[in-house]
């Protein structure tokens, strides 16, 4: 019996271990799936919580991105109140207690309607499609289809473009020989400036050539025949900018005249060329460095080296028989020019008052037993005025700068002696300038009056000079006496009235003069 009760005992154990041994495995079984689900959804919320950091990283950055736009509708709105301040639409400062009157105020609301309405069409021609070039980076065309009326009351050098009086009848014609052909390119970035070149062309060539008792030029008082008109070369530029530094090369005006008076009858030659306007194109490497001050202004640093061309008027020393062509004086120096010039001007450097200074020198060599050497000192200046006034100038001090634009065509003089086979050279000094008025009454209306005179030593020139000599190497004094009004109804169009008054004295002879009526009309693009 008691074995028998250990027999049922043992099988109890047995079974009860079987039960436990069954209920552990179902546990497993049903514990897996669990565990895996507690594991999904882990994974999940770890999963949610990457979604939300990575939208509010987008939110955060959505919320960036209209912080700095706000920040820059804040700089605009400042800039265009501060524009708005500067402009002329506030009471005069006579009466600045005084409540704006209704004539004031239409005033001032037409001037804001003109200034909107230029604005407008100007971005309207910015926005237009440009010539492009095979680069990526873009070629835009541009230009100024220019039709000129003149009436000369007597003889001048050219009847479209005078320069010189010279007497005789006069003349009446019309000319498009001026009108200006342009490119603008921008660059890349090169070293951490900015690059960019234009360049300019107009019609206003001439391959007839004159000569003037021994004397080698082309273009002065030569028939001017529409027909024949050729492509020139005007102006070209290249340059890498930086923030406060400039490196260029450039075939343009000297930088000891950065001014030219405005017109639009005087463009193939500048208006004051020959009477006392620095303007000749010559070829110019150099740099730029601006300088800041205290305040508002600035101090511009300029520098650059210059090959200076021969004076228009020039006799032929042909050191080689082989030589048709011989180099210019300047060339045959085998050393360049150079300039410099410092000035203090406002940040914006065409905007307010600027006062600069200058220096220039090129020596030259005409033959093995003569050498001269060209220079120059000038300062020019712009001067705001009250009552929309602007002052502009340029004045200069020098020796033989006809490769300058002044100098009465000449760099020297010569004569031979024909017992001797000798030749007396004498380099020529000048002194000149002009000066210009301008009030701009509206965005579209402006007035300009401007007075430029070149004038040599005459006790210097007057034993070279004879009465049968040509009128260019007798020159002494060039002035001219300008005035004009330029409209521009629209960003595209151009009208111009001008009057000019040329006087010419030689230095054996009595004053020649011609007064000049010149109608411009011109069309932008």
């Amino acid at each position: 019996m008691k074995q028998h009760g250990r027999q049922q005992s043992r099988r109890g154990v047995s079974r009860n271990s079987q039960c436990v041994f069954l209920l552990f495995v179902a546990l497993l079984g049903v514990g897996e799936p669990i565990l895996k689900a507690q594991n999904t959804s882990q994974e999940s919320v770890e999963q949610q919580i990457q979604k939300l950091n990575d939208a509010m990283a987008r939110t955060q950055a959505q919320l960036e991105k209209s912080q700095r736009e706000m920040e820059e509708m804040r700089r605009q709105l400042s800039a265009l109140q501060q524009q708005m301040t500067n402009s002329n639409l506030s009471v005069p400062a006579s009466s600045p207690a005084q409540p704006l009157t209704p004539a004031q105020v239409t005033a001032a609301i037409e001037e804001l309607r003109e200034k909107q309405a230029m604005q407008e069409t100007q971005i309207a021609t910015h926005e237009q499609t440009k010539v492009e070039s095979e680069s990526k980076y873009p070629v835009k065309l541009n230009g100024l289809l220019l039709l000129n009326g003149f009436v000369n009351t007597r003889q001048v050098d050219r009847p479209a473009t005078p320069t010189l009086a010279i007497g005789g009848p006069g003349s009446t014609g019309a000319s498009v020989r001026q009108t200006i052909l342009g490119l603008d390119m921008r660059g890349p970035h090169l070293f951490g400036a900015r690059s960019h070149a234009d360049l300019q062309v107009d019609f206003s060539a001439d391959i007839s050539p004159v000569n003037y008792g021994g004397t080698n030029t082309t273009g002065y008082s030569s028939p001017y025949d529409e027909g024949s008109a050729v492509l020139r070369l005007r102006t070209a530029h290249a340059a890498l900018d930086w923030k406060h530094t400039q490196a260029f090369f450039w075939l343009d005006r000297p930088i000891l005249s950065p001014d030219s008076p405005s017109s639009l009858t005087a463009v193939a030659e500048p208006a004051l060329a020959w009477s006392g306007n620095l303007w000749a194109w010559n070829p110019q490497v150099g740099v730029t460095h601006d300088v800041s001050l205290t305040g508002s202004h600035q101090l511009r640093l300029q520098a650059a080296l210059t090959d200076v061309a021969d004076a228009p008027v020039s006799p032929i020393f042909s050191s080689s028989p082989y030589q048709s062509f011989p180099a210019s004086t300047g060339r045959q120096s085998r050393w360049p020019g150079s300039e410099v010039r410092i000035a203090l001007q406002g940040l914006k450097a065409n905007q307010g008052a600027r006062i600069g200074i200058g220096g220039y020198f090129a020596p030259h060599n005409v033959s093995d037993s003569y050498r001269f050497d060209s220079w120059a000192t000038t300062i020019d200046y712009r001067l705001p005025l009250p009552g929309r006034l602007e002052l502009t100038g340029n004045v200069y001090r020098g020796q033989s700068l006809g490769g300058l634009g002044a100098g009465g065509y000449k760099d020297y003089v010569y004569r031979s002696n024909t017992y001797s086979q000798e030749a007396y050279f004498r380099a020529l000094e000048d002194v000149g300038g002009w000066s210009q008025l301008k009030e701009k009454l509206s965005e579209r209306l402006e007035l300009n009056a401007a007075f430029g005179v070149d004038e040599l030593f005459a006790s210097q020139l007057r034993p070279y000079a004879g009465v049968s000599t040509a009128i260019y190497q007798n020159l002494a004094r060039n002035r001219t006496y300008t005035g004009n009004v330029i409209y521009s109804p629209s960003a595209y169009l151009l009208f111009s009235l001008e009057y000019r008054r040329l006087e010419s004295s030689p230095v054996i002879g009595q004053t020649s003069g011609s007064n000049i009526i010149g109608l411009g009309v011109g069309y932008k693009f």
